[in-house]
């Protein structure tokens, strides 16, 4: 065979360069000039009856050599690529290292949505309590008011439906609930607290900051610290746009604005046209909420949000309750703290709680990890699954959990999987395209897959595939996850198939110098040759 064309060589008469068709017409002619005419009419009947038979294979390569020659094309062909694609039944179609690892970027949210869709039920929600450290007496808490959480994340402002009109699917105020706390109190007749208020994120571990984030992403929204209690994303929000004159510092606001960011202004408006770079120039005294920014702003660029991670996400949240206690006219009169101490406020724990609220249900945390790529929820979801069906909420025990599911559950081999955490901000994530792939088969005949499939971004729609697909024939039939970190590019996910039987496919692009925009088109190009068969 001819590793280039996949057409079988001539034994004779073919020269470097010539075709098939060459070949036959060139026969032909000889053929015509030899024989009668009578004969040379059967022949050429033959040679036509040949052309034909010819034509299919010249003009249809086969899928394995369509994607090949889209992966072996400059500059693709320097880049690590990994594939799978799975039919209905389970047949593999296509493998181009399939079964070795890769860094799975966000792809690795396709996990922990998975493993978690299929433990807990859709409905399992968890409740946020107000415990007193102390009795209450004519309306006054002596002793400490404990915010005790256990791990929801949506005190924020999101929808949770691709159709945002659906009434109750957006929330769009963090504080709504802490008020309702608040109110609660009140109600019961509480109108001061005479001691502290404390944020305790006991429920999960101590450790917050993942050992396998880059120091620079910790002060940002998508590698914000991870407790058990969560409030705004667990980050404040940086609205920034230029100064009223060239030479003014640039106008930044600051929400939520609870009193104890300290914020300096180092920024510079410069002409129209100039450069802007404040947008990656926010920084952080390190464990402190002492924050600046620096850079400068063009006269003509638009406003714009930067969400920076907060140092304590269980003062955060104590701080915003407090905010909301005042609202409520409720005085504190001591100071707000925090603890990950889970036996300081056990005795406080063990009574009845003073007020409560429930999170959203879990099938409404899959849809902002697997649409928008949440990674706090990702990570919040994961300690979950490690306090639930583990020794605790930490990553060690999130993740074993995931990793007896993925050997025991959906039997896919130990060495083609190697997990870090739950969004797949580490570069330490390890993944096959076979792993992936025989996941994502196994949640699509789960009873629970209506859990995790309404997260999944389908192509010119919302979410993380909104621009991809959009001008092809697989407008709406492309469901899947991306993934993206410095030098990994992934999709895994389903080809909806007209026959109502969908293809699987994993793609793991690492070790690439590309503009993404370049890579993600090259993934698109082996999807669409994928939809199009043998």
């Amino acid at each position: 065979m001819d590793n280039a064309t996949g057409f079988a060589r001539p034994r004779r008469g073919r020269h470097r360069g010539e075709s098939i068709t060459d070949v036959i017409l060139s026969g032909a002619k000889e053929a015509r000039f030899a024989l009668g005419p009578f004969a040379r009419l059967r022949v050429t009947s033959v040679i036509l009856c040949l052309l034909l038979l010819a034509l299919p294979a010249l003009s249809a390569q086969s899928l394995a050599q369509r994607v090949d020659q889209r992966l072996d094309t400059p500059p693709f062909d320097k880049s690590l690529w990994g594939v799978s694609l799975v039919d209905h039944g389970g047949k593999v179609l296509y493998g181009r290292n399939d079964r070795r690892l890769f860094t799975p970027a966000s792809n690795a949210k396709l996990i922990v949505t998975a493993v978690a869709s299929a433990l807990l039920p859709p409905d399992f929600a968890v409740r946020t309590s107000l415990y007193a450290a102390g009795p209450v007496v004519a309306g006054v808490l002596r002793g400490d008011l404990v915010l005790y959480g256990r791990g929801d994340p949506s005190f924020s402002r999101r929808c949770y439906a691709t159709d945002t009109l659906i009434a109750g699917v957006c929330d769009r105020d963090p504080f709504a609930r802490l008020r309702l706390m608040a109110d609660a109190l009140k109600a019961g007749g509480i109108r001061q607290i005479q001691g502290d208020l404390i944020g305790d994120g006991s429920y999960f571990e101590a450790a917050s900051l993942h050992p396998g984030w880059e120091l620079f992403d910790l002060n940002w929204w998508y590698a914000a610290p991870v407790s058990a209690l969560a409030f705004n994303d667990n980050s404040l929000d940086f609205v920034w746009q230029p100064g009223i004159v060239v030479g003014a510092p640039a106008l930044i606001s600051l929400w939520p604005d609870l009193g104890d960011v300290a914020f300096e202004n180092r920024t510079v408006t410069v002409g129209p046209g100039g450069e802007t770079d404040i947008g990656d120039r926010f920084f952080r005294q390190p464990g402190t909420a002492q924050i600046w920014a620096e850079g400068t702003v063009a006269l003509d660029r638009p406003p714009r949000t930067e969400s920076f991670a907060v140092a304590d996400p269980n003062l955060f949240a104590a701080r915003a309750l407090r905010q909301a206690l005042a609202d409520a006219g409720i005085a504190v009169t001591g100071t707000t703290r925090s603890t990950t101490d889970s036996a300081i406020y056990a005795a406080a724990r063990a009574r009845p709680a003073l007020a409560e609220t429930r999170s959203r249900p879990m099938r409404d945390w899959i849809f902002p990890i697997l649409n928008t790529s949440q990674n706090l929820f990702a990570e919040m979801l994961l300690k979950q699954l490690g306090r639930r069906f583990g020794a605790g909420g930490s990553w060690k025990e999130g993740l074993a959990v995931e990793r007896r599911f993925l050997i025991d559950s959906v039997k896919i081999d130990s060495t083609e999987f190697h997990l870090s955490d739950g969004s797949g901000l580490s570069g330490e994530n390890l993944m096959s395209p076979n792993a992936f792939t025989r996941m994502l088969r196994y949640i699509r005949r789960h009873p629970r897959f209506a859990t995790f499939s309404p997260g999944l971004p389908q192509a010119g729609g919302t979410g993380n595939l909104r621009t991809r697909f959009t001008a092809t024939p697989l407008a709406g039939r492309v469901r899947g996850k991306t993934g993206s970190i410095a030098g990994v590019n992934t999709l895994a996910g389903y080809i909806e198939r007209p026959d109502g039987k969908p293809l699987t496919f994993s793609i793991e692009v690492n070790h690439h110098a590309q503009p993404s925009r370049a890579v993600l088109a090259a993934i698109d190009s082996v999807v669409l040759e994928m939809a199009k068969g043998r």
